[in-house]
């Protein structure tokens, strides 16, 4: 894999991508917590699309009953819980992320208090948002990372540790190639996937 070759091939959209991540209006951040929430198991487009569906009927404001937007997606009766604690939990949880000021703290924060998300979709939904190196370890990552040797296999099992530790190499390795971890992440993406998303 001549990993600088396909960076320089994508390097402008990819920093294009991640500027329109800074750029996030608050209001959208409610609609990319639905969207992170929906991401395990299920594909991104996928969730984009249920995402557009949920904002169009104003599911942040109205009293909607979010399983009919699921129901085409796996575990949807645990996902329907989910959002709807999440939305009545919502305006808690925007408060304490502007007053907590570090993005590992934030992601602390989100996986202890929002049930759905874990270590990868918290770092997810902080990405998307605009933060930076927080690792987003799901299959497609790990798969890459073990390619170019950052790391020696797939875990069988991601505990909080293990996490830590691959984006601790993750880090290491992004620097030794000097190409961004955040970068890194949607240039082995867009090299799955053909494009480069979110």
């Amino acid at each position: 894999m001549n990993l600088q070759k396909e960076y320089n091939q994508r390097k402008e959209i990819i920093i294009n991508r991640l500027d329109e991540f800074k750029r996030i209006k608050q209001e959208e951040l409610f609609y990319e917590l639905c969207f992170c929430l929906l991401t395990p198991q299920c594909p991104a487009k996928k969730a984009d699309a249920i995402v557009g569906e949920l904002k169009k009927a104003d599911f942040k404001n109205k009293n909607i009953d979010p399983h009919k937007f699921l129901k085409t997606t796996r575990f949807h009766n645990n996902r329907a819980k989910y959002f709807l604690e999440m939305k009545s939990e919502y305006n808690f949880i925007e408060q304490q992320l502007k007053n907590i000021k570090s993005a590992e703290e934030k992601r602390d924060f989100l996986v202890e208090n929002i049930r759905g998300i874990g270590l990868k979709e918290a770092g997810h939904f902080l990405r998307n948002i605009g933060y930076e190196n927080l690792a987003i370890l799901d299959r497609h990552i790990l798969k890459n990372l073990v390619e170019v040797k950052a790391i020696e296999e797939l875990p069988k099992t991601l505990t909080k540790k293990k996490y830590f530790e691959i984006e601790k190499n993750f880090l290491e390795f992004s620097k030794k190639v000097s190409i961004p971890m955040d970068h890194l992440d949607l240039l082995f993406w867009s090299m799955e996937t053909g494009e480069v998303f979110k």
